[in-house]
């Protein structure tokens, strides 16, 4: 089944409902994006923000490069650092309502469409913290969409754009990647393999690899450090079972589950369209890889809103044969179950309360917002430890930590009770926090007693890594105690080396 070959009927009336839609939901994020605190991810992108270099061990430098925007604009601000994620999921949703008009749908099918993405988890949740992925599913919706214009007005100029959102995103997220090899399988296995032939193909070949070389040279410079990151951060999550439900989240979270029906409706008239396969490439692709190779079930997110905005085209042109009764009926009971998934899934990924039993039901239900809480605590715990030595022992005093979190705290927080910066073996730290003069004393936090003891001398517990809330997270239960010890049993060059770490 082909879908018409026009797009659908637009007028500045539709543009108006669906730039209200993106608003409302930003204004939602922005009056609740400040409770809590940092989230750890947060904490090191805005380190990395302060030490801009073309290239960081856990990702590409688009994202801290925004970090840097945010903070010279609002400095430690949570709102101000998560309007640039609000930002980019609001023209998400207004996005994926143009997709739809553009597949041949009219006002409810635009409507649908962008309510369908904006009520789904994972645009929920890149709204509420600021990740990279917030960014890398924005640039693949604008790869969808300008695909959608280039197979509807078969102008190859089209092209341009998309090798520039593709080259943004890849300097965003590697594994977008794979999401390219499935346009390529839906150009190679469709009659839009003529554009190979194009100069404007090539041309967006190009502006991809443009973008992306400052990044490629710099991965050359650190011999593929980032790859070794990808594999190792894969094996952890292997081995912890983080790649279980694959499937079942990603009916769950990567979409409202009430869009089940449309997305897999869209999905088989965009694998019946000669015209439109593509999209079905594009999302068997990557959906596939990552399910054989054992991805994280939220890594496909982005495949999604095309499926539902072809979904909500095929749906509403059933619905117009229908009668008026059906229509009222059917229409309203999808978008009453979608509201009300959406609100359920907002009550467990939203920093909505304060405080009460809302709170408490998010942090029972979402482990990210848990760690959201006990930065300040830590950075105060510190401050008062090193407040409680001799004035010598201050003056050679390091912080050693054992994740990015508590680097980025120790960097970004610690500067109100004027910490020196963290001595860090984890990610881009690894590469810039050597001591340029060995402390004789170090404050350790994340690391076990068998750890310290093994690689430092005379250490003891000197406090207790917690949070005021008395809120269970990873480093008030995983690492807890918090050491003073002497230097490292080895020399510093070899106790570097010896001690990388991927997180």
């Amino acid at each position: 089944m082909d879908t018409r070959e026009g797009c659908g009927t637009s007028s500045r009336a539709d543009l108006f409902v669906l730039l209200s839609i993106a608003a409302a939901f930003a204004l939602a994020h922005i009056l609740t994006n400040g409770r809590y605190g940092f989230h750890r991810d947060e904490l090191q992108f805005l380190s990395d923000a302060r030490h801009l270099d073309w290239g960081f061990v856990a990702y590409p430098p688009f994202t801290p490069f925004i970090e840097r925007i945010g903070l010279s604009i609002f400095g430690l601000s949570l709102v101000g650092l998560r309007l640039f994620s609000v930002i980019a999921q609001a023209v998400v949703i207004f996005v994926c309502g143009l997709m739809a008009r553009d597949l041949g749908g009219s006002r409810l099918a635009q409507i649908a469409t962008a309510l369908s993405v904006g009520l789904s988890g994972l645009p929920i949740f890149e709204a509420s913290e600021f990740q990279y992925t917030s960014f890398s599913y924005l640039w693949w919706i604008l790869v969808c969409w300008f695909t959608v214009r280039l197979l509807r007005t078969e102008n190859p100029r089209w092209w341009i754009l998309i090798g520039a959102a593709i080259g943004l995103g890849l300097m965003t997220k590697y594994s977008l990647v794979f999401f390219v090899a499935g346009l390529l399988a839906g150009l190679a296995f469709t009659q839009a393999r003529r554009y190979f032939g194009s100069p404007w193909f090539w041309s967006g070949v190009a502006v991809t690899l443009i973008i992306f070389l400052p990044n490629i040279l710099w991965l050359i410079r650190h011999d593929f450090v980032s790859y070794h990151f990808l594999h190792n951060i894969h094996a952890r999550d292997v081995a912890e079972g983080r790649a279980e439900g694959y499937w079942k989240y990603q009916f769950l979270l990567d979409v409202n589950v009430f869009t089940t029906p449309l997305w897999i409706a869209g999905f088989i008239a965009l694998l019946r369209s000669r015209r439109d396969r593509v999209f079905a490439w594009m999302y068997l692709v990557p959906v596939l890889f990552f399910w054989v190779n054992k991805g994280r079930f939220y890594y496909v997110a982005e495949a999604y809103p095309v499926l539902i905005a072809m979904g909500a085209v095929v749906a509403e042109r059933w619905l117009a044969g229908r009668a008026a009764w059906v229509r009222r009926t059917l229409a309203t009971t999808y978008f009453v179950g979608l509201f009300a998934m959406g609100a359920y899934i907002a009550a467990i990924l939203l920093p909505i309360a304060p405080s009460g039993p809302l709170r408490e039901f998010a942090f029972k239900n979402n482990g990210d917002l848990r760690e959201e809480i006990g930065w300040d605590d830590l950075v105060r715990t510190v401050a008062a430890i090193r407040d409680s030595l001799p004035p010598d022992q201050q003056s050679s005093l390091g912080i050693l930590v054992g994740n990015y979190g508590e680097a980025g705290a120790i960097e970004n927080l610690g500067a109100s009770y004027h910490l020196p910066p963290p001595i860090s073996l984890t990610n881009s730290f690894y590469l810039r926090t050597y001591p340029a003069v060995p402390p004789s004393m170090l404050i350790v936090i994340g690391w076990s007693q068998k750890q310290v003891d093994r690689e430092f001398t005379a250490c003891r517990i000197a406090g207790r890594n917690g949070n005021s809330l008395g809120v269970e997270n990873e480093e008030s239960s995983d690492h807890p105690d918090i050491y003073l010890c002497g230097p490292p049993k080895q020399p510093w060059p070899v106790f570097w080396k010896n001690n990388q770490r991927f997180g």
